[in-house]
């Protein structure tokens, strides 16, 4: 049974961060006080309607988009799938897409099925720290190339890709353009019209609201399929009744995180630069990603070893009370070299003893110095006091 867990021992943030007070007093009134059902014309529906939009006001003002243009889901992954199939499936036969080789899972996976399908799929090499490379992009465009998906934060390595620069390629070919900003919402200022994208994908639990509740925006002109049948909610690309208390604690989650993003990322840049500086004598932890901090999603660092998997590393540093990942987390048990680093150009020995460490509110300067110590004895092969 686990004993008491130490928050500021979380060095998982980009899996998923805890739920924020605010964003749980908000889940608790709407299903206090919102119960009803959004599509009803009765006063409970219009109570809840009324809450449902209050929400999608504010996730869009996140994004600096308009309210309309934005369609509730049930996390990232919904999201980046009905972006890509929400396009693909307008076509009776298969096109041409391109991804980056370093997409989250909910891309990849969703690229493989088109695949299956008959779909050509190019992946756009990256650099060695992780950064898409605009050139090779615009080599892998096609006259039958319809969509570009590009991860914006990296969650395995934290490379924060030039969206604006590759969507702007895109753009003058006339390809729609989506971004999966599940990492970056909350940690740097995001708009749709600066980024240039014609669907951008959100997450609830990455901005410290309640998991199951995401978001997709499909820019005004744009046409996408709905992926679930059913009745006409969510402008009809996302059949059923909406899980309205997820998305009022979403809706707070993006409200707040507007509000604190310039303190909040000064503060994690600190913390960020004293993590680094504190593990680079450490010759065994070899970083990864962007070490310019420019190109670095401001909560993360990421490292490898040769020495150790990075699933070993996470059990060992659990059983000291603290919390850290093994690349991305979709990925974390498996014991099989890493596909992001594999794609920068990781040898294998190093590409299964990739660890992730990333930063949140709770996060303070007396917890980066205890895991940089917990690290430093388990690559020394000293034994780690179990709390």
């Amino acid at each position: 049974m686990l004993g008491e867990l130490d928050p500021t021992l979380y060095f998982d943030h980009s899996a998923t961060t805890p739920t924020r007070p605010e964003a749980i007093a908000a889940m608790q009134r709407a299903m206090r006080e919102s119960w009803g059902n959004p599509s009803s014309l009765h006063g409970w529906g219009q109570r809840a309607a009324i809450a449902l939009e209050t929400a999608r006001q504010q996730v869009a003002d996140s994004i600096e988009a308009s309210s309309d243009r934005i369609a509730f889901t049930s996390g990232g992954t919904e999201a980046d799938n009905l972006a890509i199939f929400g396009i693909a499936r307008q076509y009776d036969t298969p096109q041409h897409m391109a991804i980056s080789s370093v997409e989250h899972s909910a891309v990849e996976n969703a690229a493989r099925q088109l695949e299956r399908e008959g779909w050509q799929v190019s992946r756009v090499p990256v650099t060695r720290a992780g950064l898409a490379i605009p050139t090779a992009l615009a080599e892998a465009l096609r006259p039958n190339t319809v969509l570009v998906s590009i991860v914006h934060g990296q969650s395995e390595v934290g490379a924060i890709q030039p969206i604006a620069q590759l969507a702007a390629i895109c753009r003058e070919s006339g390809i729609l353009f989506h971004s999966d900003c599940v990492q970056t919402a909350g940690r740097l200022p995001l708009s749709v019209n600066k980024l240039g994208v014609d669907l951008l994908s959100l997450s609830s639990h990455k901005i410290y609201g309640p998991q199951g509740a995401g978001a997709l925006f499909v820019r005004e002109g744009v046409e996408i399929a709905a992926h679930l049948l059913g009745g006409k909610q969510e402008g009809g690309w996302r059949a059923g009744t909406q899980a309205l208390p997820a998305i009022a604690g979403f809706g707070v989650a993006a409200e707040l995180a507007q509000q604190e993003l310039e303190d909040e990322v000064s503060r994690l840049r600190s913390l960020q630069q004293r993590l680094a500086t504190a593990l680079a004598p450490l010759d065994s932890l070899v970083p990864t990603g962007p070490q310019a901090l420019e190109h670095r999603l401001p909560h993360h660092l990421s490292y490898c070893t040769a020495e150790h998997t990075g699933t070993w590393l996470v059990r060992q540093l659990s059983l000291a009370g603290f919390a850290i990942s093994a690349g991305s987390a979709c990925n974390s048990g498996q014991l099989v070299p890493s596909r992001t680093l594999l794609a920068m150009g990781y040898e294998e020995r190093f590409s299964a003893g990739g660890i992730r460490l990333t930063l949140g509110k709770a996060t303070t300067a007396v917890a980066v110095d205890r895991l940089v110590e917990a690290i430093a004895h388990l690559l020394q092969k000293s034994p780690l006091p179990i709390p």
